[in-house]
């Protein structure tokens, strides 16, 4: 009996995802020890009903897409989370014709990583404005930080202002701090004493984790979308803690001339082709040291200190990288713009006379210019 459950499994009973031992962070996944346990569920809903502790799972892109499919049809508000240091790598692109009708609420997370001195007016009206450029109507935009429980009083408050007795669906990217916001409104909303429930969708397997509120809707908490054009998708996790910054961005400025590369370890390479010396501000984790040379060494240099002098990756990590793509981008003249790595933050050119650079990054990996964040 017992070989027959580990090979057949079945559906949790709390969520009615299809149940797995094999991969903890995919949906469905519990220990084989808990396939004896009645009822049986997912290590999610474990948490969930145990410690009021909602776990992230992640899906690729087209499950994601499917599940998003059924929005529209519902009378809800959504949540959508995205972090601040990957504003258009965790941005859900043409979010907007799944939801419908239905309210946006942006939550915007990771404010604690810009310098203390930004101005968060600014910052707020740059986000509406990057939101609105993608499409993206939203009823209100909050900033706010989950490592350091700030601003998330806003949060709740806003849910309370918008949400008028409807479901609230909680949507974001992976590593953007969803299940921490879903873990402050189980705590604030949600009676655990309740079974949870599941919300299925045609055409897919798939399900999201439906939390019960105490006035008879629920939190649909839909899992975390992988997006490969992230870098941090890509990397091996080994590197993930050094190029994730944990604390406040300190900007590192440099005085470029015409044809000087920057190196970010063996992960991506800034030339700065043509233009007047002007300045370059870097902002990314601290894990990573930028490296200068002149252009015309940089290929060498890439060639005999890949892995050694520019790391990260390691020398043995350098094979799980995919081959870099260059992407040529022109600095306008009177501007201030930002050159976006997704996953790996951005550098703000200064100057006012324009300029010619080239970006060398992981191919797939999301590269652009925007205006200025700071």
């Amino acid at each position: 009996m017992r070989e027959q459950q580990l090979q057949h499994p079945g559906y949790c009973a709390g969520c009615g995802v299809k149940l797995q031992t094999a991969d903890q962070e995919k949906p469905g996944f519990l220990p084989e020890a808990a396939l004896t346990r009645e009822p049986v569920i997912c290590q999610r809903c474990f948490r969930i009903k145990n410690y009021n502790d909602a776990a992230s799972v992640t899906v690729d892109q087209d499950d994601f897409l499917k599940l998003l499919s059924g929005i529209a049809a519902t009378n809800s508000l959504v949540v959508h989370i995205v972090d601040l240091f990957d504003f258009e790598g965790s941005l859900i692109s043409g979010l907007q014709r799944f939801v419908g009708t239905n309210p946006v609420l942006l939550v915007v997370n990771k404010v604690d990583l810009l310098p203390k001195v930004t101005n968060l007016n600014r910052l707020r009206n740059w986000v509406q404005q990057q939101a609105k450029a993608h499409g993206l109507r939203t009823v209100d935009v909050l900033l706010c930080s989950a490592k350091r429980n700030l601003g998330f009083d806003r949060v709740i408050e806003a849910l309370d202002r918008y949400r008028e007795g409807r479901d609230v669906y909680v949507v974001g990217a992976t590593n953007v701090g969803k299940s921490t916001l879903i873990n402050r409104l189980i705590r604030d909303y949600s009676d655990l004493e309740r079974e949870l429930t599941t919300s299925r969708y045609p055409g897919t397997t798939l399900d999201a984790v439906s939390i019960p509120l105490e006035d008879g809707r629920s939190i649909i908490d839909t899992p975390g979308i992988v997006y490969p054009s992230r870098l941090t998708e890509l990397v091996p996790g080994a590197i993930l803690q050094k190029i994730l910054p944990e604390h406040t961005l300190k900007p590192l400025v440099y005085q470029l001339n015409e044809r000087q590369t920057l190196f970010f370890g063996a992960l991506a390479r800034f030339d700065f082709v043509q233009g007047e010396r002007q300045s370059f501000t870097v902002y990314i984790a601290s894990g990573i040291k930028p490296h200068r040379t002149k252009l015309e060494r940089a290929d060498e240099l890439y060639q005999e200190h890949a892995g050694t002098l520019l790391a990260p990756p390691d020398a043995e990590q350098l094979s799980e990288i995919p081959e870099w793509t260059r992407h040529s981008l022109r600095i306008p003249r009177d501007s201030r713009q930002d050159i976006f790595i997704s996953g790996l933050g951005w550098i703000q050119a200064n100057g006012k006379t324009g300029a010619l650079v080239d970006v060398y990054a992981p191919k797939g990996v999301k590269v652009l210019l925007r205006d200025a964040i700071i």
